[in-house]
C-alpha cells in the first residue's frame, strides 16, 4: 500500500506546549501545571499565545506520574470546558521505567484521544515487540489517531525509517518528534544536533522538534527556519535564552512568537492540523 504524503503548507508552523512533563514537581517552578484546574487554566495561556497542541501528562493523588486513563479523562474533560476544541490534546506514554508496553497501549485504547506521543525505543524496543506494536499502530489508524513518535537519536531516526519501511508504521500519518538533550545527562540540548536529525530523516515525514535546557528557544528557532514545527514548554525548560526564569510556561511561548517566529511563517491553528491530519488519512485509506 502507498499514498502521497501531503507535508503541512510550508507558511504554516504548529506550536506546541508541553507545560509540565512526567518528572518536575512544584518544588522546581511554583506555576508547573499538574492539577486537572491547573492544565485547563494553561490550555487558556497556550491559546491565547497562539499554540495549536497541549502535550499532556498527568498525575496521580500523590503528584506521580501516571498513565491511568481516569487520571486523564478528569484532565482532558476539565481542558475542553476551558478552551472546548481550540486546542488538540495530546497524550503521553511514557514510561519512566514503570509502565510496560501492555500498560502504554491500554492507556490509549481507554482514553481514544485525539493524538498520542509514543517513544519509539519504549513501544518497539527490539524485535519481539514488532507484531505486537504494529497491531496497535493499525488499531490508532483505524481511529484516525494522530501519533507522533518520539525520537532520542539519530539511531532512534534510521530504526523508524526501517520500521517505515518494513510496514510496522503502516497506516500511520508519518510524524516525528526530535528530543535534543536527555534527563539522563545535563539537560542541556544541543541545537547544532538539529541539522544532523533533520538531513537523516528524509522529507516524507513531518517533524517536530523539542530541547531541553536554557538551549530551548535557540534550537526552536532553528526547527522553524527549517520549515519544522516546535514544542516548548516546562516540560523540558524553565529559563529564557538570557538565563532569566521564566514566569510560567505562557513565557515561553510568547517569547518564541514575539522573537523566534521567522516572517514567512504563521501559527497553525488546531483545525489547520485536523484537516492536514484528515487529508493524509483519506489518502492512506483510498489508497
Amino acid at each position: 500500500m502507498s499514498h502521497t504524503f501531503k507535508q503541512m503548507p510550508d507558511n504554516k508552523l504548529i506550536l506546541m506546549s508541553a507545560p509540565n512533563g512526567a518528572r518536575r514537581l512544584k518544588g522546581d517552578h511554583s506555576a508547573l501545571p499538574v492539577s486537572p484546574k491547573e492544565l485547563a487554566e494553561c490550555a487558556k495561556g497556550i491559546v491565547q499565545a497562539g499554540g495549536s497542541v497541549l502535550h499532556l501528562h498527568v498525575r496521580d493523588s500523590d503528584g506521580h506520574h501516571s498513565l491511568n486513563p481516569l487520571h486523564y479523562n478528569e484532565a482532558i474533560q476539565r481542558i475542553k470546558l476551558s478552551v472546548a476544541d481550540e486546542l488538540i490534546l495530546q497524550i503521553t506514554t511514557e514510561a519512566v521505567g514503570i509502565y510496560s508496553i501492555d500498560e502504554q497501549v491500554y492507556c490509549v485504547k481507554e482514553v481514544r484521544p485525539e493524538a498520542v506521543s509514543i517513544a519509539l525505543r519504549e513501544i518497539c524496543p527490539d524485535e519481539s515487540s514488532l507484531v505486537k506494536a504494529e497491531g496497535f499502530f493499525s488499531w490508532c489508524a483505524q481511529e484516525a489517531i494522530w501519533v507522533q513518535i518520539i525520537l532520542y537519536s539519530l539511531d532512534d531516526i534510521h530504526r523508524y525509517k526501517e520500521l517505515k519501511q518494513r510496514g510496522v508504521l503502516s497506516g500511520l500519518v508519518p510524524s516525528v518528534l526530535f528530543v535534543l538533550g536527555r534527563y539522563s545527562q545535563n539537560l542541556l540540548g544541543d541545537p547544532n544536533d538539529l541539522l544532523g536529525y533533520y538531513n537523516a530523516l528524509g522529507n516524507d515525514v513531518q517533524w517536530a522538534c523539542c530541547c531541553f535546557g536554557q538551549t530551548e528557544l535557540a534550537a526552536m528557532a532553528i526547527a522553524a527556519e527549517l520549515g519544522g514545527h516546535v514544542r516548548i514548554g516546562f516540560e523540558n525548560n524553565l529559563w529564557l535564552p538570557d538565563g532569566t526564569r521564566a514566569h510560567d510556561n505562557i513565557e515561553l511561548l510568547n517569547h518564541f512568537v514575539g522573537s523566534c517566529l521567522p516572517g514567512n511563517r504563521t501559527l497553525a491553528t488546531a483545525d489547520d492540523i485536523r484537516q492536514w491530519l484528515h487529508a493524509n488519512q483519506t489518502s492512506v485509506g483510498s489508497s
